[in-house]
């Protein structure tokens, strides 16, 4: 899938066995939230698979985004799955440290 309606930012899921990857680049935040919102939803509610956010082409996080990241975190949390943040740029990995959330996100290095 991808989303293209804005420039500034896009998403794009590729799917393999046992695992769904959700590239984001350019810039997340309030303006694209509800975009964002509806690619994650119907994936967020697959336990059997491993859901990971690629962030490689993550330019900008607000505290929306980090917020649905959040939201995302808790519901696999609640049915025993699998959430995975992955290729965390140092500026954002530094944002995560900063306000306390890299503790709560389980990352992997691009494989």
């Amino acid at each position: 899938m991808n989303t293209n309606k804005n420039e500034k930012f896009n998403v794009t899921t590729e799917t393999n066995e046992g695992s769904c990857t959700v590239f984001i680049e350019g810039e997340l935040d309030l303006s694209v939230a509800p975009d964002f919102r509806l690619v994650m939803e119907p994936l967020i509610g697959v336990p059997d698979q491993d859901l990971i956010i690629n962030m490689k082409n993550l330019k900008y996080i607000d505290s929306t985004g980090i917020g649905i990241l959040l939201s995302i975190l808790k519901a696999r949390h609640g049915m025993n799955a699998q959430f995975l943040v992955q290729d965390v740029p140092a500026r954002i990995q530094k944002l995560f440290d900063m306000t306390g959330i890299a503790k709560f996100f389980a990352s992997r290095e691009n494989s």
